[in-house]
């Protein structure tokens, strides 16, 4: 256990983050584009939006945070976008329970949102896409 809670761990999760609150400005900008100029509705903005900044932020972990030299690009790349899939069902869930039922501010509950999806985000792409 103690590998995990290691430096080379706190680091590679700080480099998440930042490549992440990157990700925070493709994604929100992606979706306000789409909600409010191009009228799309909320939730499929929102998926739109998410799928971009994923793919942005494959590209940065893979070079960056996990400086991965794995050949196989495309299985890493569909393993990072299956947790990253899995990670906007999460996202999704979190919004609709905080806007619908509970009737919470659209992007102040999608900030939440993403903040527990950087979780899980890093810690299934740490032990699946990125294996130490």
């Amino acid at each position: 256990m103690s590998e995990y809670l290691s430096w080379d761990f706190l680091w590679k999760f700080i480099k998440f983050g930042v490549v992440g609150f990157t990700g925070l400005f493709v994604d929100f900008g992606i979706t306000f584009i789409c909600k409010e100029w191009l009228k799309i509705p909320k939730y499929v903005a929102n998926a739109i939006g998410f799928a971009v900044a994923a793919s942005t932020n494959y590209l940065l972990n893979r070079i960056w945070t996990f400086q991965s030299h794995n050949p196989q690009i495309a299985m890493e790349y569909t393993q990072f976008f299956a947790i990253s899939l899995i990670g906007l069902a999460i996202n999704t869930l979190i919004l609709w329970i905080l806007v619908s039922k509970y009737s919470k501010h659209f992007y102040l509950s999608k900030l939440f949102a993403i903040g527990v999806v950087t979780i899980w985000n890093f810690l299934a792409n740490y032990f699946i896409t990125f294996q130490p």
